[in-house]
């Protein structure tokens, strides 16, 4: 195992800058997702990792060894990654087991070893019982696993995942999850996984790298990107929140509720900060700062109220009960950070 390190990577598609200057440690045997909207630059980057793109600009690092610079290219076959595309990519004239031990065959390994390799990957994904069937006697959950066991024959050190659930429904993506966390602990490899559903990689990743066109806008741990964002971009685009205007102390981040009520209800013109305020850090009370309701929503085990604010601005919150459109109600802010700060 090893760490995997790109630095100041770059991507060019004739005169369009996919990726640019992208520089990102992954820690060996982590759980890294690469998350952003489509159009990113993720997928590329993952393509890069897998040396199915070459790179424009910079250096891919597996340890001390160079995948790939300016000069160099090693190619996939080489590199000791296994990937795992949306569309499972599996031969349909070839049952499970064959498609599980094909990268054994490429690598010249026959017979009984073969056999109790794929025995042991598919056992891995609970589909022993399934090795004689074709790909096309299964289910989409089903084939992923199969996909994940090909992945993990040959024992590869990083595993990329190019979107892997996408085509799986809400229920079928939530036994996948628990799978690929039972895979990665098992395996001990580092996993680099793609996707634009942030839910996905705040549940599965130990680390997340958000991408917007083609920029690492910030890296760090989900708890760290969801309560620390370094930019509003990044506020907007993990999780729900709203962003105020406020006049706060220049020298203070994290800013309390009396903070707060002081910054909220200071009138006059001047400097002034963005604010991340969550919505489970906002209390409908009976006094503060008072908001007409402007939607509420049910979610099920609460509501979601979107409230506009004597100065204009609005404001998200949860509550246990529905509220009528357009009553006037108190609003505590409990917590916040200040985005220009960070």
């Amino acid at each position: 195992m090893a760490e995997l390190r790109l630095e100041q990577l770059s991507k060019v598609f004739a005169d369009q800058t996919v990726i640019s200057d992208l520089t990102l440690a992954i820690p060996q045997g982590a759980f890294t997702a690469i998350l952003g909207p489509s159009g990113c630059g993720k997928t590329t980057t993952l393509r890069i990792m897998a040396g199915l793109e070459k790179l424009s600009g910079g250096r891919l690092w597996l340890g001390d060894r160079l995948l790939a610079d300016a000069q160099t290219h090693v190619p996939p076959e080489y590199r000791n990654m296994g990937m795992v595309f949306q569309s499972y990519a599996l031969w349909p004239h070839m049952t499970v087991a064959e498609n599980v031990g094909y990268p054994l065959k490429l690598r010249k390994v026959n017979g009984a070893a073969r056999q109790k390799q794929v025995a042991d990957a598919l056992e891995v994904v609970e589909l022993g019982a399934y090795a004689t069937r074709s790909p096309q006697e299964l289910s989409g959950g089903q084939r992923q696993r199969v996909a994940l066991a090909r992945c993990l024959v040959s024992e590869p050190q990083v595993v990329l995942l190019d979107e892997p659930l996408a085509n799986l429904d809400r229920h079928l993506r939530a036994t996948m999850e628990q799978t690929f966390r039972t895979f990665h602990r098992r395996t001990g490899a580092t996993f680099v996984y793609v996707t634009h559903d942030q839910q996905e990689a705040m549940s599965l990743a130990s680390h997340i790298a958000v991408m917007h066109q083609g920029k690492l806008m910030q890296w760090g741990e989900p708890e760290t990107l969801y309560q620390r964002p370094q930019n509003d971009w990044v506020a907007r685009f993990i999780g729900k929140g709203s962003i105020l205007s406020l006049a706060t102390p220049s020298h203070i981040q994290q800013l309390d509720q009396r903070l707060l009520h002081q910054s909220a209800g200071h009138t006059q013109t001047g400097a002034r900060s963005l604010v991340l305020i969550r919505p489970e850090h906002v209390q409908i009370s009976p006094d503060g700062l008072k908001g007409t309701v402007e939607s509420c929503i049910y979610q099920g085990e609460r509501y979601l109220l979107e409230l506009r604010l004597d100065d204009g601005q609005t404001l998200s919150a949860f509550h246990s009960a529905a509220l009528a459109l357009q009553q006037t109600v108190g609003v505590r802010l409990l917590h916040g950070w200040r985005l220009d700060a960070a």
